[in-house]
């Protein structure tokens, strides 16, 4: 395993300013495709929120001295979300893992700093991945149903329970599957595929504003 990887130094307000997300041009589409009643639906981007790589073996050092500095436990098995709301970390491998939390509300090189440096340094690595995906929220009555249209996992409560992330494809997109709770899924594509996964979803959704056929 790498041994652990310091943040860059944070970006200006300025910069910051400037900063654009994936599918920003589709957001009004996005809006005007939502689907109210009981076979509702709607679809929009949550952008810029920190995602964090961590690597590290749970129930080890390096885990134990993360788990401290991120102030949440890892995960242990194959979709399970720990941390409370606005600090989870998904599930990814069995020593790989992604917090997603608040936008710039985590100090990755302080994380990083953890680990240690030099000869004494723990195995592992903390790697700011924030600009690799975005996030899309699709929620409502007929939220699932649209998503069994291509999702290659299987959605039933039964099987994928809220508070489950999961690594899965949409169609030909690979992305990280996350039921919030029990009408509402977070998508996480990488942002080169982001534009190709909201033109889906919206196609995939379409027919939900029209009436049920018999």
């Amino acid at each position: 395993m790498a041994e652990n990887t310091l943040q860059a130094p944070a970006v200006s307000q300025e910069v910051a300013g400037l900063r654009t997300s994936p599918v920003a041009h589709l957001a009004e589409q996005m809006a005007s495709a939502s689907v109210s009643g009981e076979r509702g639906v709607s679809l929009r981007e949550i952008p810029f929120l920190a995602q964090v790589g961590v690597r590290a073996r749970p129930g080890t050092p390096s885990a134990a001295a993360l788990e401290a500095a991120l102030g949440t436990t890892l995960p242990r098995r194959s979709g399970e979300v720990t941390g409370p709301a606005g600090r989870q970390v998904l599930w990814i491998s069995p020593d790989e893992f992604l917090l997603v939390a608040d936008p710039d509300s985590v100090d990755v090189a302080a994380a990083a700093a953890a680990l240690g440096t030099g000869e004494q340094a723990l195995p592992g690595s903390v790697v700011d991945l924030s600009a690799n995906r975005t996030t899309l929220e699709l929620s409502g009555p007929s939220a699932r149903a649209v998503l069994e249209k291509g999702c290659h996992h299987d959605l039933h409560p039964s099987v994928f329970a809220v508070g489950t992330a999961v690594s899965t494809q949409l169609g030909p997109v690979p992305i990280l599957l996350w039921k919030t709770d029990e009408t509402t899924f977070r998508l996480m594509p990488r942002a080169s595929f982001a534009d190709y996964t909201v033109h889906w979803l919206l196609d995939a959704l379409g027919e939900f504003a029209a009436p049920e056929v018999p």
